[in-house]
């Protein structure tokens, strides 16, 4: 199998992390997980990963239960710390190189996020796990994703969740929901689709960075993906 993407950020949802017990860490979603990015790793691809949060804590979740909405943020890029940290362990247990950068300084667990050091990791072969989002309240690690994945000159942003792609209406909750294939960027912030944070698909609109959605619980769909099969849904122009 061949690569169509050189270099690519992949976003993983708190949730997909958190495997079938719904909430946490699952050790062995994760291994799943990590044995797949090994396989991409295999291919020659230069990898960037964004860990959301949502398995431990949603920021604005906890706000709307009472928190601070700041602190609330603050409080789910740490959850995504210690996702990154649970998927380095893993990844570096299979012997892939990997370096971990955070946007907010926790300097005994991770590096500081600094672009020029990612690019550089990169183009060593290490894997780069983005941790933190962007480093400020109000942005989702779905914009993190799309920041990282400007900043570092990805070819596209995948992304990874426990549905086949994006759909017309939650397919968990309404039976016959219709898959779309392709989307524009355009066509998906006017139907407020929902699956990806509006300010990131705006912000890959602006810079002309294709998304794919697609499910990565199921076996291979990261590679399957990285090789240009057609696999969930595509965002593009």
């Amino acid at each position: 199998m061949k690569p169509v993407y050189k270099r690519l950020v992949l976003k993983i949802s708190g949730q997909s992390m958190a495997g079938d017990q719904g909430f946490g860490i699952s050790t062995t979603r994760i291994h799943q997980t990590s044995q797949e990015i090994l396989e991409v790793v295999e291919l020659g691809v230069q990898l960037g990963i964004v860990c959301g949060g949502g398995n431990i804590i949603r920021g604005i979740t906890a706000s709307a239960q009472g928190i601070d909405r700041t602190a609330a943020d603050y409080m789910g890029m740490l959850a995504s710390v210690m996702n990154a940290l649970a998927l380095q362990d893993s990844l570096e247990k299979k012997g892939v190189s990997t370096r971990l950068l955070s946007a907010i300084e926790i300097k005994q667990v991770a590096e500081p996020h600094i672009r020029r050091r990612a690019m550089r990791h990169l183009e060593k072969g290490r894997v780069v796990i983005f941790a933190a989002g962007t480093g400020n309240p109000f942005f989702t690690t779905d914009t993190g994703a799309a920041l990282r994945a400007m900043e570092i000159g990805a070819d596209v942003v995948l992304k990874g969740t426990r549905v086949d792609g994006i759909f017309d209406s939650d397919p968990e909750k309404v039976p016959g929901a219709r898959l779309y294939d392709r989307l524009t960027y355009r066509d998906f912030l006017a139907r407020n689709l929902g699956i990806m944070d509006a300010t990131a698909v705006a912000l890959c609109q602006e810079n002309k960075l294709p998304i794919v959605v697609f499910n990565m619980s199921i076996p291979g769909n990261i590679v399957r993906v990285v090789c240009g099969e057609a696999v969930g849904t595509t965002v593009a122009t």
